[in-house]
């Protein structure tokens, strides 16, 4: 958990492998990364992700429910497959979120760099703030 963060009400999301190619908003560590947060409505910020994740090349909506989504990114070279997984927590305002690769050992940083993309994408989709 991020110090100082509010106490996550989120399902738990798969614990991220001993490898560096994880990244997750419930890890420690080097895998931990801070989750997106957002000051609408749940259903507004879910269709706001939605779009930003449409806009990502190589990406694939596996499931839309009821506060959370799962998606493939596909990488552009060799077209591994991350898995992400993004979990609503209204009370919180905050979306948590774990993305992995599926195959290999390191990923350079793709994971944390691709989310971080979608984090400002996401925050420019509301004006510039949450």
């Amino acid at each position: 958990m991020i110090l100082g963060a509010v106490v996550s009400t989120a399902p738990p999301l798969p614990p991220c492998p001993d490898k560096p190619n994880c990244v997750s908003t419930q890890a420690a560590g080097a895998q931990a990364i801070a989750p997106i947060v957002y000051r609408s409505t749940q259903a507004a910020a879910m269709q706001r992700l939605l779009a930003v994740l449409r806009a990502v090349p190589r990406t694939t909506i596996v499931e839309s429910g009821r506060g959370s989504l799962r998606v493939e990114f596909r990488t552009r070279l060799f077209r591994f497959v991350d898995d992400a997984q993004f979990v609503f927590d209204d009370k919180a305002k905050t979306i948590h979120f774990r993305s992995a690769s599926r195959v290999g050992h390191s990923d350079f940083g793709v994971n944390r760099r691709r989310i971080e993309s979608i984090r400002r994408a996401f925050a420019a989709a509301a004006g510039g703030s949450p």
